[in-house]
């Protein structure tokens, strides 16, 4: 497949996601949930957790965002449910080096979110593509399960 076929391809699904993002809403109960916003672009997330047993049971987003930052909570939800909370560290942490353009071995395992790497072409969008994978990982660390709103500056 051509690069640009296969750029097109990418193109279409992180639009999908936009478009149609899986898991978002609300939780019914959650264990976690965290609000988080990009004072950069306006983009805020509100996402909820149900962790049983140290896994991920069940999760949802909601919030306002551009196309990308709504693409990549999508893209986290589908790559971590079911994952125990030390893998979906693990998958953000992974994540955050693929948006900055580091080399990711077995990038396959972020899902869909793997095609969010040309994000690093473009700095400005790389705190859009982090900013629902930063907030799964203040969710999960968050004393109590229940964080307060928090501002993501980038280097968090």
């Amino acid at each position: 497949m051509a690069l640009s076929k296969l750029d097109n391809l990418y193109r279409q699904v992180i639009l999908d996601h936009s478009a149609h993002p899986h898991h978002h809403g609300k939780l019914g109960e959650s264990t976690n949930a965290i609000e988080m916003n990009n004072p950069t672009c306006g983009d805020v997330i509100e996402l909820e957790l149900a962790i049983e047993d140290g896994v991920i049971k069940d999760i949802a987003f909601s919030g306002s965002g551009c196309s990308i930052s709504t693409a990549s909570a999508s893209m986290m939800t589908d790559a971590v449910v079911g994952k125990t909370v030390v893998e979906a560290e693990a998958l953000a942490d992974d994540f955050s080096h693929l948006v900055l353009g580091e080399d990711v071995p077995e990038a396959e395992k972020l899902g869909d979110a793997a095609m969010l790497q040309g994000v690093s072409k473009f700095p400005a969008r790389i705190k859009c593509a982090t900013l629902a994978w930063k907030a799964l990982g203040k969710a999960i660390d968050e004393e109590e399960g229940h964080g307060v709103a928090h501002q993501f500056h980038g280097a968090e």
